[in-house]
């Protein structure tokens, strides 16, 4: 199998690691917040928000890649 068969499964493989860290990350911040620390939950929810400005062109992307020519 040629490594550029590959590269789909792979980027789709990173993304789902990366929505999973996410979800940790948020789980934190929840539990700092919830603990008085308002403003580091702010910080990180906001730097949070490229992944969720990004995932629909990864998804998009992946979709492309993934369809059989």
């Amino acid at each position: 199998m040629p490594s550029t068969d590959l590269l789909p499964s792979l980027l789709f493989k990173i993304n789902e690691n990366q929505l999973a860290l996410e979800a940790a990350i948020m789980e934190l911040t929840t539990w700092v917040e919830q603990r008085g620390a308002t403003d580091v939950a702010e910080n990180v929810r906001s730097a949070l928000d490229v992944i969720d400005r990004n995932e629909e062109f990864i998804k998009m992307t992946l979709a492309v890649m993934m369809t059989p020519e």
